[in-house]
C-alpha cells in the first residue's frame, strides 16, 4: 500500500512539473508550430521573463527533404509578445547570452547557432549541404515559427562571420526583417582576399609595423628554440598538433600581424630584437594561441573553413619579409584546415552577388567596425544615397560594441534606429 501511495504521489509530481513546464503561453502556442521540438527552461536574465534552450529538426537540404535532417539549437529569450524581436545570427556555436541592440530596445531574443557548429550538427558531417544558402533557409524557417507568435518588428543582429550571415540572409530574405545590424562584418571577395595585406602594409604608423616585422623575423631566426618550447606546451595541456610543431610555430608567426590589427594591441608591448625566447614563445602564445592550431580547435573550425574557402572568402599571409625563414611553409595558405575530403573551389560569385544586393537595395543597414580592425579592409560602405548607416569606431578592432562609441556617436544609432523602428530606444548605461 506506501509502495503504491508513493508511485501516485511522484506520478502527480512529475504531471505537476510538466503543467508547470508548459504553463508559459509562449511556449505551448511554440509547440503548436513544432510539436515534437526539445525545450529547456534556463534562467532568465537582463529584462527577460523566461528563457529557453530549444532544440528541432531541420531539412540538411531545404530543396529535398529526403536528405535528412539534422537537430539545430537555439535560444530563447522572452520578454513581451508586444516587444520587437531580434534574431541573432550566430556564426558559429549558439551562445545564451543577450545581444546588445535585444538590450537597446528591449526586445525579444531568438539566438540561433550556426548549422554544422557546436550542438546542431547532423551525424554525418556531409559537406554539400554546409552552404550559406542553407544556413539562410535555416534561419527563415525558424523566423517563420516564431513571426506566429511574435508579431512586431522584427531585427537581425550577428558578429563577425555571424555579421556575414546578418548581410546574407538579409539579400535572401529581405521581408524578414525590418533593420540589419551586422558588426565588424567582412565581405570578402575570394579565397584570399588582398585588401587584408594591403591593411596590414599601411594600418599604423611604419615604426609599429616595422617592429611588428623585426619580432616575426627574430622569431623565426630562433626557431630551433622555440619548437622545443611548443612540444613541452604540447605534452602539458595534451594537445595533438598533427600539422607538426615547426609548422604551428610559423602559422602563429604569419598570424601575428592580422591578429595584433584585428585586436588593437599595444605596439609598445612588441618584444624587441634581444628579448628572451621565453617573452617570444609568451608573446606569440599571447596574442595568436598555439592551441589554435591544435587538432581539437583544428577540427571544431573545419566547417567555418569550409565556408571561408569556398564562399565566404578569407585572407592570406603577408609574408614576403620572412619567406627566406619559411621551412615548414614554403606556400603558406590556409586550405590545410578545410576538410580534406572536400572540394575546396572558391565561388567569387557569391559574397559579389550579397555586395551587389547590398548596393541596390541595401536599406536599413547598420553597420559598425573598428578603425584598425583587419577585418575593417573588406567591411562594406553604403553606396551614396542609401538610406543606411555605417559607423566606424576611431582606433577600435574587432571588438567595437555599439558601446565602443561616444554618447554623441551613440546618439546617432540612437535616432537612426527610432527613424527605422518607430520604437522607444533605451540608451546603454
Amino acid at each position: 500500500m506506501q509502495k503504491k501511495i508513493t508511485i501516485l504521489l511522484l506520478c502527480l509530481f512529475v504531471q505537476a512539473f510538466t503543467l508547470f513546464a508548459e504553463d508559459s503561453p509562449v511556449i505551448v502556442l511554440l509547440k503548436k508550430q513544432v510539436p515534437n521540438a526539445t525545450i529547456k527552461k534556463l534562467k532568465a536574465t537582463d529584462h527577460y521573463k523566461e528563457a529557453y534552450e530549444i532544440k528541432i529538426k531541420q531539412p540538411l537540404d531545404h530543396q529535398n527533404p529526403s536528405a535528412g535532417t539534422f537537430e539545430q539549437r537555439f535560444f530563447l529569450s522572452h520578454y513581451d509578445r508586444k516587444a520587437p524581436t531580434v534574431i541573432v545570427t550566430e556564426g558559429y556555436n549558439g551562445r545564451y547570452a543577450t545581444s546588445e541592440i535585444a538590450k537597446i530596445l528591449r526586445a525579444n531574443q531568438v539566438s540561433v547557432e550556426y548549422r554544422y557548429m557546436g550542438k546542431s550538427k547532423p551525424d554525418k558531417m556531409d559537406w554539400q549541404y554546409l552552404t550559406n544558402d542553407q544556413a539562410a533557409e535555416d534561419l527563415h524557417r525558424i523566423r517563420a515559427i516564431f513571426k506566429k507568435i511574435y508579431r512586431k518588428k522584427w531585427i537581425s543582429t550577428g558578429i563577425s562571420k555571424g555579421g556575414s550571415t546578418t548581410l546574407i540572409y538579409k539579400s535572401k530574405y529581405p521581408k524578414d526583417v525590418c533593420v540589419a545590424i551586422p558588426y565588424v562584418a567582412p565581405i570578402a571577395l575570394a579565397q584570399e582576399d588582398p585588401r587584408t595585406d594591403e591593411h596590414l602594409k599601411t594600418i599604423g604608423s611604419k615604426a609599429c609595423r616595422d617592429k611588428l616585422a623585426d619580432f616575426q623575423r627574430y622569431a623565426l631566426e630562433n626557431r630551433e628554440k622555440l619548437i622545443p618550447m611548443i612540444d613541452t606546451f604540447s605534452v602539458n595541456h595534451k594537445m595533438g598538433f598533427s600539422i607538426g610543431t615547426g609548422a604551428v610555430l610559423e602559422f602563429a608567426v604569419l598570424e601575428l600581424t592580422f591578429s595584433f590589427w584585428q585586436y588593437a594591441s599595444d605596439c609598445d608591448a612588441v618584444p624587441s630584437r634581444g628579448a628572451s625566447m621565453q617573452e617570444i614563445f609568451d608573446y606569440l602564445n599571447k596574442l595568436v594561441g598555439y592551441d589554435f592550431y591544435s587538432d581539437a580547435i583544428a577540427d571544431y573550425y573545419r566547417p567555418s573553413f569550409y565556408q571561408f574557402l569556398t564562399e565566404l572568402g578569407y585572407y592570406g599571409f603577408v609574408h614576403d619579409h620572412v619567406k627566406d625563414l619559411l621551412v615548414s611553409l614554403k606556400k603558406p595558405s590556409n586550405l590545410i584546415f578545410g576538410p580534406q575530403d572536400a572540394d575546396l573551389t572558391f565561388n567569387p560569385a557569391y559574397m559579389q552577388d550579397v555586395k551587389n544586393f547590398l548596393d541596390k537595395k541595401g536599406k536599413k543597414i547598420l553597420y559598425i567596425y573598428g578603425e584598425l580592425d583587419t577585418w575593417t579592409a573588406c567591411g562594406y560602405t553604403p553606396v551614396a544615397g542609401m538610406d543606411a548607416l555605417r559607423m566606424v569606431k576611431k582606433g577600435g578592432s574587432h571588438a567595437v560594441r555599439i558601446s565602443s562609441f561616444s554618447k554623441e556617436e551613440q546618439q546617432v544609432i540612437y535616432d537612426q534606429l527610432k527613424k527605422w523602428l518607430k520604437t522607444k530606444i533605451y540608451p546603454l548605461k
